[in-house]
């Protein structure tokens, strides 16, 4: 039920969330995406450089650490949505329970028993792998509570908005807290690598990660669940339960869920540029803990480019934005590129400087491809309620992700082939106990950055295209929403 008993129409001129709740939700969110940051952003390194893994093995990871923790999400999905509204809410105690299992199994995802190998070391690696993502679907709820902690629109997307913003920057986090501990100590250090050589830990870049994920783990359990304490959702569900399986159908009938689920087909396809992120500071700084260097310009960025799409909103709309941003972002890439070449080329510390702001300029577009979307998704969630009387804030997701696992997976078992190993296209040379800091071929360095940049750009280009026939803005959004206010109402009436 909701706390506030005021009238439909009266709503967006109400304001519920409190400042306390407001920061409190966003320091939850910051530190449960440090968590989900700190695997995404390292796994595919610890795989290639600490276990070594072999590109074969490592393509086979990633296709069925993509592929069957989609058929779970499939029962888990609809168990969340068919959970009932109870006092304390319905996607806060999901997000609390879960907390401390994830930072358990992230602990774990850089951890391997000491003499694992071969096929026993997959089966390892892929059932912790299955078990984050597991877990991290159950931890998402902690992203739907935005959706419902007020239903004054105008305050549902501010909360968005910074919702967004905190975990574009905690995502980030991680780069900084491997290069902090990185600087403990001093890698040449011949006692510190006797002491962790043909241990479990396997390598002193093994060590980082282990520090970092148990750094991440702590803080991100205190304030998840301190952060869902403190929140409140305020969106009245109705008590009548439906087969959730109808839902999916729901979803599917939306045009405009279809638009969503086109575009992040598409983008999804940037995987292959992501994942080639890691490498390419490896390559370019020699060392991977420097990453940062590339990292946090494209972070700024991305928090800047967040902040200026929100001051855009006043002017423009999420649609006319999002497509603008697409072409933004292949013309930044591509310039980027040229100046990266030029600066591999001669080593110039002019054009060492002139590319970090192109990395800088680059992540402005992710500020549009972080925020945006999320906007979009809330948005044809009331329109589905509006049509239907029913909510599908994981369902929803989940039946998005059905285009995504397609263009993900791909992307995924493609990476690593083009990375490394015989016939890779870019070469990339693996570390090994003798030589732990390979020095990689200037073909190879500017291979990462085309695969970096320019593919990156073509996607989120490619990604802006179905949002040409996207109508669900302005004034149409409005009526959406007062649709769903006085559904809402009659819901509660009910349930009163």
């Amino acid at each position: 039920m909701m706390e506030n008993k005021i009238k439909p129409h009266e709503n967006d001129k109400t304001k519920f969330v409190s400042t306390k709740e407001f920061i409190m939700y966003l320091m939850g969110v910051f530190f449960y995406t440090t968590m989900t940051g700190m695997v995404g952003g390292n796994r595919n390194a610890y795989l290639v450089n600490v276990l070594r893994l072999p590109e074969e093995q490592t393509s086979l990871f990633n296709i069925l650490t993509s592929v069957i923790p989609f058929i779970l999400n499939f029962f888990i999905v609809m168990y969340i949505d068919g959970r009932k509204m109870g006092k304390s809410g319905k996607f806060r105690p999901v997000a609390m329970l879960v907390a401390v299992p994830m930072a358990i199994v992230m602990m774990l995802s850089f951890w391997a028993p000491k003499g694992l190998s071969g096929t026993v070391l997959m089966i390892y690696v892929v059932t912790l792998a299955v078990l984050w993502a597991v877990f991290c679907t159950f931890g998402n709820s902690i992203n739907m509570v935005a959706n419902v902690m007020t239903p004054n629109l105008k305050e549902r997307d501010h909360v968005l908005s910074f919702r967004s913003i905190s975990s574009a920057v905690g995502n980030s986090a991680p780069v900084v807290i491997v290069l902090v501990v990185g600087l403990i100590w001093n890698k040449d250090n011949s006692v510190l690598i006797d002491a962790v050589t043909g241990t479990s830990i396997r390598s002193v870049e093994g060590l980082q990660y282990i520090i970092s994920a148990g750094f991440c783990g702590v803080v991100g359990v205190i304030t998840v669940l301190f952060g869902m304490k403190l929140v409140r959702e305020r969106t009245v569900y109705t008590a009548e339960k439906k087969n959730p399986l109808i839902g999916f159908i729901d979803i599917i009938k939306n045009k405009y869920a279809w638009t969503i689920i086109l575009s992040e087909f598409l983008k999804s396809f940037r995987g292959i540029s992501t994942y080639m992120e890691a490498f390419i500071a490896a390559a370019v700084l020699g060392d991977i803990s420097k990453k940062i260097l590339f990292v946090l310009p494209v972070g700024i960025g991305t928090a800047v480019g967040m902040l200026v799409i929100n001051f855009l909103l006043k002017k423009f709309d999420a649609r006319q934005l999002y497509i603008a941003s697409g072409i933004y972002s292949v013309c930044a890439n591509c310039i980027a590129f040229g100046v990266g070449y030029a600066y591999f080329k001669t080593g110039t510390a002019i054009l060492q400087v002139i590319f970090i702001v192109f990395l800088f300029l680059i992540g402005l577009q992710f500020g549009a491809s972080n925020l945006l979307p999320s906007m979009f998704q809330a948005d044809v969630l009331e329109d589905i309620e509006a049509k239907t009387g029913k909510r599908f804030d994981a369902s929803f997701p989940f039946v998005i992700g059905i285009g995504t696992l397609i263009s993900g997976t791909i992307a995924s078992a493609v990476a690593p082939l083009l990375l490394y190993g015989d016939g890779s296209v870019i070469g990339y040379i693996q570390p090994t106990d003798l030589v732990p800091t390979p020095v990689q071929s200037f073909d190879t360095k500017v291979t990462l950055l085309f695969f970096y940049t320019i593919v990156h750009g073509i996607m989120m280009l490619l990604a802006g295209v179905p949002f040409f026939f996207y109508k669900l803005t302005g004034k149409a959004k409005e009526e959406v929403h007062e649709r769903v206010l006085e559904l809402r109402a009659q819901n509660e009436n009910l349930m009163d």
